[in-house]
């Protein structure tokens, strides 16, 4: 369970490479490993520039990305994972998990112990959970009070020192990278000692030599088992594509073949899900899933009509008759992109208010806690804007013309869309202690989208955290 790279990426569309590499670290230790392990199915891992132009490419980042590819834009390929294969060199490059998140792209290429060929399932590679642990605490860090490109660039300079004691040799201790800050030096160094690969960093301080004889003991019943279960309701969608924390200590083969079996097929496996596992001290994901549902939680529509440098609106919003009308919050975002400011806006709402970010062409629709009896709200108006600047106004490279989409941003406590849940009474623990078991679920959707022209039936993206 370890990495072999991990990369930060900045997407820039309309410069020669269409983008940047701001952080990478390699594991050289990790890379000889995963050249004995995988033996003739062995692809190394490439430098910053091939690696960056193949993974721009393989996320369709790139400016010339304008013809069809079969392999990326064909419809039979559903990305349900943020894993991808990068083409390097006549090769493939698998996994690599990478995913955008605020105009950063995160990845790592995690160790597989084993032959590439067959690919093995995603649910049997711990290093993928492992990699994707590692990005998020990566992007927490980051976008931990962040606001301005001086405070990201002091950010991207500390991350050196964080991983070597957060990751040192490319293993995964803790990916809370706020509980290192205290441990390094963020002072600037400009020529950076080279260490040698047994040493995982260097000590600050006063000068000196310790001795220590630590004598180990190992007694019974200190480290708990846990057992939990994942229920569906009758006819509910089963779950797919399930990758699991390194701590879960085995799996049911049928979680394994569930992840492919098409979902129309009866027999695919639709539970309980069994976990078994032995905690870390932290708060951590025990699992991500994927699972296809009927509908949409929200169903939308959403029309523009352009007349010179103006734009006309229209969105409808109604909440499925199956959702949970109890939000902790509910708002849409409607982003004008390749436009300049919004200079004036003329418009009527249904229900909630409307807030206005002229600079950034944004629109927010705060629509609140619950839909209105009627379940349906609408928003329209005629938008005007100005003249469009250099670099001030958001960019986007297929939202060019009529193409534009409505961005939904919700939480709801106690519900799941899946109707995926973990009853507290099936919660197995095999430890000395009597432990408080409390369980919860929440429907969050970050990046649901209504665009303006028909979409196929949602996949749900979910996480179990302990």
């Amino acid at each position: 369970m370890a990495l072999r790279g991990v990369w930060l990426v900045r997407p820039e569309p309309g410069t020669a490479l269409c983008g940047s590499v701001r952080f990478s670290r390699r594991y050289p230790t990790v890379e000889k490993r995963a050249k004995i392990f995988n033996g003739v199915s062995y692809v190394p891992v490439p430098e910053d520039g091939p690696f960056l132009k193949a993974l721009l490419f393989e996320l369709r980042l790139l400016d010339d990305d304008k013809d069809f590819v079969k392999r990326c834009d064909s419809c039979s390929r559903i990305n349900k994972t943020s894993v991808y294969a990068l083409a390097i060199g006549g090769e493939e490059l698998w996994p690599v998990v990478a995913f955008l998140k605020n105009g950063m792209i995160y990845a790592s290429v995690p160790l597989v112990e084993q032959t590439l060929s067959p690919r093995p399932p995603l649910v049997s590679l711990s290093g993928i959970s492992q990699g994707l642990q590692l990005l998020f605490g990566i992007q927490d860090f980051l976008s931990l009070g962040q606001k301005s490109d001086s405070e990201l660039n002091t950010k991207l300079s500390q991350l050196p020192d964080l991983l070597l004691q957060a990751c040192p040799f490319g293993t995964l201790l803790d990916a809370n990278l706020q509980n290192f800050l205290d441990n390094i030096n963020v002072a600037s160094v400009t020529q950076p000692q080279k260490l040698p690969a047994w040493k995982a960093g260097t000590y600050k301080g006063k000068p000196q030599v310790s001795i220590s004889i630590t004598e180990k003991c190992d007694l019974e019943g200190i480290m708990p088992n846990v057992t939990i279960s994942l229920s569906l309701p009758t006819n509910g969608s089963p779950l797919q594509d399930i990758l699991v924390h390194p701590c879960v200590t085995s799996l049911d083969s049928a979680i394994l073949t569930s992840n492919s079996i098409d979902v129309m097929d009866d027999s695919a496996f639709s539970g309980p899900y069994k976990f078994p596992f032995s905690p870390p001290l932290e708060s951590f994901n025990l699992c991500y899933y994927t699972s296809q549902v009927p509908v949409p939680p929200i169903l939308g529509f959403y029309q523009i009509k352009e007349e010179d440098i103006q734009l006309k609106i229209a969105v409808n919003l109604k909440l499925h008759e199956s959702v949970k009308n109890n939000f902790e919050f509910c708002e849409a975002h409607i982003p004008f992109y390749n436009r300049g400011p919004i200079t004036h806006l003329e418009y009527k709402v249904s229900f909630g208010q409307l807030e206005i970010f002229r600079e950034k062409g944004l629109l927010i629709w705060i629509i609140g806690q619950k839909f209105p009896k009627s379940m349906e709200i609408n928003l329209s108006g005629t938008v005007t804007f100005g003249a469009k600047g250099h670099d001030k106004q958001p960019f986007d490279q297929i939202c060019i013309g009529g193409t534009a989409y409505v961005k939904l941003h919700f939480r709801i406590l106690d519900y799941t869309l899946t109707g995926c849940y973990a009853d507290q009474h099936s919660v197995q623990v095999f430890a000395s202690g009597k432990p408080k078991i409390s369980t919860h679920r929440k429907l969050i959707s970050s990046d649901y989208y209504i665009w303006n022209s028909k979409a196929p039936a949602p996949i749900t993206y979910g996480s179990l955290l302990l």
